[in-house]
């Protein structure tokens, strides 16, 4: 088990789960920047966005959390703001970053939808980084494995409170956000997305894709009545994305 706090600054912890998340964070804030010119977009697009979509991306994260675990700070009211406890949601910051593009392309007159395929890859390599921090907190994982053949990393990891083996979900999450990561440069490298939203709209499928399954392994999802929300948002997402792409085939050879 690594030890949640990497280190001590002036008597404030700092957590491995903070330092993973900022470090995805700047990589895929290199990523774009790297991508700029591609897109024919100004230098520091990527600067600016992060300033307008960073801040949104962190409430929504933990407005998202907050108001799916209600029950628990309709009581702890106080506890609302205490994020060094925890409680952040992917979604949550996807669609307030999301929100923050939006803003940004209205203010600097740029398209949304090339913004979106910008960020893209980032917001994948980000998701991938960011992931570790749940293995550190020994978090975001799945159902028990009894199995001995199948008590080993990265089908299983070992959750020392638990004293016992279960699904390394982090890792599977993790993984394939890596694998999106490739599979989106490779197709913009071969010119394979030549519509404005070709590269977020893949990259929106392949990840709803695999949180629909993953999320439904997980033993700590946030349920909405008998729901685990994130799965029935990536149902409902995917399968969107499906019929878009579908009806523009259809328009196409109309």
């Amino acid at each position: 088990m690594i030890d949640p706090v990497a280190f001590s600054l002036f008597g404030i912890d700092v957590k491995w789960y903070g330092i993973l998340i900022a470090t995805g964070a700047l990589l895929a804030v290199l990523l774009c920047m790297r991508r700029e010119k591609r897109y024919e977009l100004p230098k520091d697009t990527s600067i600016n966005l992060v300033l307008w979509a960073v801040p949104l991306a962190l409430i929504c994260a933990r407005a998202y959390y907050v108001i799916f675990t209600w029950d628990y700070y309709r009581v702890h009211p106080d506890h609302i703001l205490r994020l060094r406890d925890g409680g952040i949601a992917i979604y949550g910051a996807i669609l307030g970053g999301m929100l923050g593009a939006l803003l940004y392309a209205k203010r600097a007159k740029l398209s949304f939808l090339t913004l979106a395929d910008l960020v893209a890859p980032g917001l994948a390599l980000g998701q991938a980084i960011g992931r570790w921090g749940n293995f550190v907190n020994q978090e975001a994982y799945g159902e028990m494995i009894t199995n001995p053949a199948w008590q080993f990393f990265p089908v299983a990891v070992y959750i020392e409170r638990q004293q016992a083996y279960f699904q390394a979900t982090f890792f599977y999450e993790s993984a394939w956000c890596f694998i999106i990561v490739l599979i989106l440069l490779i197709l913009e490298k071969r010119g394979i997305f030549r519509r404005r939203g070709d590269c977020f709209f893949t990259y929106t499928l392949l990840y709803a894709l695999e949180r629909s399954v993953v999320e439904g392994m997980r033993s700590d999802s946030l349920y909405w009545g008998p729901f685990r929300v994130s799965q029935l948002l990536s149902i409902a997402v995917g399968l969107a994305v499906v019929v878009y792409f579908i009806t523009r085939r259809i328009r196409k050879k109309a």
